[in-house]
């Protein structure tokens, strides 16, 4: 009887260490598709944003046809940010391209007309809440990214992301033009108002 104990222990802390693999590495796993899907949100509010571009270029162009470095730095930017795959440059672009609309809604300011524009006011109104949605998601995946990067780097789960090839994510911490407090915010009657963009 005295025999058998030693094994039985053995096999006992065995079985708890086994346990607690799978249920480690089960628990990366979640971390790892949380983040995959907080970054989804983020994908779906840029592309929002890029999408409005096109729009924006167009009532700027209709009023502001002196502006056309800007309006050509504006729609490189998106294009580059459309075509970026890699995470460090997607930031880098859609960091670009926030500049690029900052630059816009700076260069509206010479214009009254544009400025009152019914057009233009719908189109700031829309940028602003994308912009906040961007804030929003963004904050999400950094979120989630903290927590899986805990779970990669802290001891002992450290142990098991590293056997299983589980590997830190970068946060995403591109500034959004609201975030740069332009010009901008119109009214319900489509007036351009004095302030910025509120983020989120």
């Amino acid at each position: 009887m005295n025999a058998v104990t030693p094994q039985l222990i053995v096999a006992g802390v065995a079985a708890l260490v086994l346990l607690w693999g799978v249920l480690t590495f089960n628990a990366l796993v979640r971390a790892r598709n949380r983040v995959n899907e907080a970054w989804s949100g983020v994908d779906v509010q840029l592309k929002r944003r890029r999408d409005l571009i096109p729009n924006l270029v167009q009532a700027v162009e209709a009023y502001a046809r002196h502006e056309q470095a800007t309006m050509s730095a504006l729609t490189e930017a998106r294009s580059a940010a459309a075509a970026s795959t890699s995470r460090v440059f997607r930031e880098q672009a859609e960091s670009r391209l926030s500049g690029a609309l900052a630059a816009v809604y700076v260069a509206a300011e010479a214009y009254p007309d544009l400025r009152a524009s019914r057009g233009f006011g719908r189109l700031q109104v829309q940028l602003a809440e994308v912009e906040d949605d961007i804030v929003g998601a963004r904050r999400i995946f950094n979120s989630n990214v903290q927590r899986y990067n805990d779970l990669v780097q802290a001891v002992p789960s450290a142990a098991i992301a590293s056997l299983a090839g589980f590997r830190g994510r970068q946060y995403f911490d591109v500034e959004t033009s609201a975030e740069r407090n332009v010009p901008s915010a119109a009214g319900a009657d489509g007036n351009v108002r004095s302030g910025g963009i509120a983020a989120a």
